[in-house]
């Protein structure tokens, strides 16, 4: 490979030699060196200027004649990698310099890989088309291709390195690259084990063992890197379930004669199991006390050693320590092993550690976003102390805003030992989202969603969004502006615009129109907590099939002559019509979630109120609270529950209309349809008072008809977790919820079919027991509804992607299910 590159990447060098030994005399007398350097010339340079060439040089004309300074000129020369061969002539003390300048690559070639996209192995390599050509690049760029088919299980892997000329001094690099298999991992044993099993053991480090069924594995193959990070994962394993002083004596990797596959064997120390033994902490510091210290620390004497409470501990005294402020502290750790007794003492030692400031902060990564809009949340400023814990905040806070995929927040130190440079490093992600999301039901509804949302316009972090909804019970049209630092405060103010129709005809018997706009502002007002104001103006209407009859079912209702048919029209003909809503809202939110995005732990919640009827022909108050708690099990899995609940009143006399009351179903109760539970109109035999009429008989339609209720509970507990395929997550969970508490104005219990009891059409049903007689009642119990189920959750290339299973385990009969649904989404 060698004699090929010499002889391909120095083109004309060994000619040149050649010339220079032909035109040379047959007889010469003694050579006598210059005294003095006469003059300079250089030779051969095409590319790079003779001044610069000349700048290299350790001597100029007039200086005494040295060959060091000669030999040290020729090193440099040729160190500077511009040239493949360099000839320094000291002649007369007329210096000529003849050079070779090294090629330009013209372009770089991959031949034979297949595994291996050109783009990876590009990213590895420094060789580039324009660069200069140079033997000892071409050989680390081999050697960095052979280690990328190393990490991916090709250990058969070679690469041959060829070069071909071409006009003004340019090559094509061209590398032959043979795969080879993939070289597996075809046992994985463990030596010293006793404690534990070597099934339980290969689970909890990341190589597997090959097998023909794991398509998408790519760690059942040999990787040294991965190997050291399972020798630190096994170690973790043991010290988190009390084995101390374990160690990994030795991790081997033998290759297979026929280079196909790998046994790795672990030879393990396992030690003792130990327990806490006396847990204290120490500190000077005059605003710490040492008691609370310690119960921070939440180690228990006598439980089994486990080294993770160790960080957590630090990381309860960093924070107890930050609060009281003290922004420089050290915590030291002295943990002291008891091999007699099997016991571990630990002192933490809390000193104040030395004072360092903010000398500069260094915004890195943003192409779009402005460096404002990121420093804006940061909170520390340059000549700030430095505190670790208001810098993992920042990054918190920086996260929390979605423009970027990583948000990484280092420091080094500055101009002195007192001084550091935080860099924040941000990778850009596409802010603006093309949303679109599609479900089925039983009732074979289907529901189409599109939005388009910009979160970060024009890199101001402004939000612009447009919504354009359709389904079987909902077309909507959405504008709304966000401004997050509204006048130049910490204010976040916004408008909207909205047109919707909610079409509730099959479900509950009316479609309602909504048109107007809102305005808002939010503010923080602790680091947790933060609250909203709103107020909106909207014009309503309702409307429904046998809107032309309510003229006669009103007239009807004031000379009390209802028929049943009017009687069931007559609370919707009472709301049919426009009227005007003027809503005045606030919501106060609580987050101690610990992470913005992926919480493993913590909680959020949200109360909020409404009131309408300050202005405007609508009287009522709203409350609504939402919590939710999250809890990490395992690394990538994650509990959640999350609870919900509202209730609406009227008040100056007012009942609260239907398109104001909760429907709750589909998405917001999975196992549903859309108002698939609450209150019902139905249709039961009067003499029992408890059998119902099959669908076909009752409400508008044939069906039951919903009503909506001035109350609701929703309740959920979730488990997600990794399902052993990339990009795919699965979860299990369980809901149960109500909906009720109706007003009593707008319920139903007359008699639709007296047969022949003799009795009226429109009656009351109460008392009644003759056979036959069919009533409408409304039902209206908050008997609870459960359900369970599972989700698969998968980042496809074209968007993420949900899959919801769902299926009620208590139900009503008159409850409209759907088992499921799937919703997608793709950004730009």
């Amino acid at each position: 490979m060698l004699a090929i590159l010499g002889a391909l990447a120095l083109p004309g060098a060994a000619s040149a030699r050649q010339d220079a030994a032909a035109a040379a005399p047959e007889t010469a007398p003694a050579y006598q060196p210059p005294t003095r350097i006469r003059s300079i010339q250089v030779t051969g340079n095409q590319r790079v200027e003779a001044n610069t060439v000349a700048s290299y040089l350790l001597f100029s004309p007039g200086d005494p004649y040295s060959e060091e300074r000669i030999d040290l000129s020729l090193k440099t020369l040729y160190s500077t990698g511009l040239f493949a061969d360099v000839l320094i002539d000291p002649r007369d003390g007329n210096v000529l310099i003849q050079v070779i300048e090294n090629p330009i690559i013209n372009r770089v070639v991959f031949e034979g890989n297949r595994s291996l996209k050109s783009d990876k192995i590009n990213d590895e390599i420094s060789a580039e088309p324009r660069s200069l050509f140079t033997r000892a690049q071409v050989q680390e760029d081999v050697q960095r291709i052979i280690e990328l088919y190393r990490q991916s299980g090709r250990f058969g892997a070679t690469v041959e390195p060829k070069v071909v000329e071409q006009p003004q001094n340019r090559v094509d690099l061209i590398f032959e690259i043979s795969e080879g298999p993939v070289t597996g991992v075809k046992s994985i044993n463990f030596i010293g084990n006793t404690e534990f099993s070597d099934r339980k053991l290969r689970k909890e480090i990341a190589t597997s063992e090959s097998s023909w069924y794991k398509f998408f594995d790519s760690n059942d193959n040999y990787d040294p890197a991965r190997l050291e990070f399972d020798r630190e994962q096994l170690r973790t394993f043991y010290t988190n379930r009390g084995f101390a002083d374990f160690r990994v004596v030795s991790a081997v990797a033998e290759l297979t004669p026929d280079q196909e596959d790998f046994y790795i064997t672990f030879t393990l120390d396992e030690g003792g199991e130990y327990r806490w033994g006396d847990i204290s902490v120490e500190t000077e510091l005059e605003a710490l006390n040492k008691d609370f210290l310690e119960r921070l620390v939440n180690i228990e004497e006598g439980e089994v050693y486990n080294s993770s409470q160790i960080e957590n501990a630090i990381d309860n005294l960093n924070f107890a320590a930050g609060t009281s402020g003290y922004a420089f502290v050290d915590i030291q750790q002295d943990l002291r092993l008891d091999r007699e007794t099997k016991t571990v003492d630990l002192v933490f030692n809390v000193v104040e550690g030395p004072r360092v400031y903010i000398e500069r902060i260094d915004i890195v990564g943003n192409t779009t976003t402005l460096d404002y809009v990121i420093r804006r949340e940061l909170e520390l400023v340059e000549g700030d102390a430095f505190n670790r814990i208001l810098l993992d905040r920042s990054r918190n806070r920086v996260r929390a805003l979605r423009f970027f995929e990583e948000v990484e927040i280092e420091e080094s130190q500055g101009s002195s030992p007192d001084r550091a440079v935080v860099e924040v490093r941000v990778t850009e992600q596409p802010t603006g989202e093309l949303s679109f999301s599609a479900g089925f039901s039983s009732a074979d509804a289907f529901l189409v969603d599109l939005s388009i949302t910009q979160r970060n316009l024009r890199g101001r972090g402004q939000l612009l969004r447009a919504v354009i909804r359709a389904s079987s019970n909902r077309r909507e049209i959405d504008l709304r502006f966000t401004e997050p630092r509204f006048l130049g405060r910490n204010l976040a103010g916004s408008i909207e615009l909205f047109d919707v129709v909610i079409d509730f005809l099959d479900e509950a018997g009316f479609r309602s129109t909504r048109t107007g706009g809102q305005v808002s502002l939010a503010f923080p007002l602790t680091q947790n907590t933060s609250l909203s104001a709103r107020y909106s103006l909207r014009s309503e209407s309702i409307e429904f099939p046998q809107e032309n009859q309510c003229d006669q079912v009103l007239q009807a209702s004031q000379t009390g002559q209802l028929s049943a048919q009017s009687t069931q029209l007559l609370s919707l003909c009472q709301q049919v019509g426009g009227r005007l809503s003027s809503i005045f809202g606030y919501t106060f939110g609580w987050d101690r979630r610990n992470d913005p995005i992926t919480p493993t732990g913590g909680f959020d919640a949200r109360f909020s109120q409404d009131v309408a009827g300050i202005g405007g022909d609508v009287r009522y108050l709203r409350t609504d609270v939402r919590g939710n708690y999250y809890k990490g099990l395992f690394p990538g899995v994650i509990a959640s529950a999350s609870l919900s609940g509202g209730y609406i009143r009227g008040w100056g006399g007012d009942p609260v209309q239907i398109n104001d009351r909760y429907f709750k179903g589909n998405f917001d109760f999975r196992g549903f349809d859309n108002a698939g539970i609450g209150p019902r109109v139905v249709n039961y035999v009067a003499e029992t008072g408890s059998t119902l009429i099959p669908t076909a008989a009752g409400g508008f339609d044939g069906r039951a008809q919903a009503q909506g209720g001035n109350l609701f509970g929703l309740a959920a507990a979730e488990v997600s977790f990794p399902v052993g395929l990339p990009q795919l997550l699965g979860s299990f969970f369980i809901e149960a919820g109500t909906v009720g508490l109706l007003d009593e104005s707008f319920q139903y219990n007359i008699i639709t079919d007296p047969g022949a009891s003799g009795l009226t059409a429109g009656a009351s049903c109460d008392g009644v027991t003759a056979a036959g007689v069919i009533c409408q009642r409304t039902v209206d119990t908050l008997d609870p509804r459960v359900t369970a189920g599972a989700s698969i959750f998968w980042e496809s290339p074209f968007g993420p992607i949900r899959f919801d299973f769902a299926q009620p385990i208590v139900k009503q009969p008159f409850d409209d299910r759907q088992s499921f649904q799937f919703t997608t989404r793709t950004r730009f």
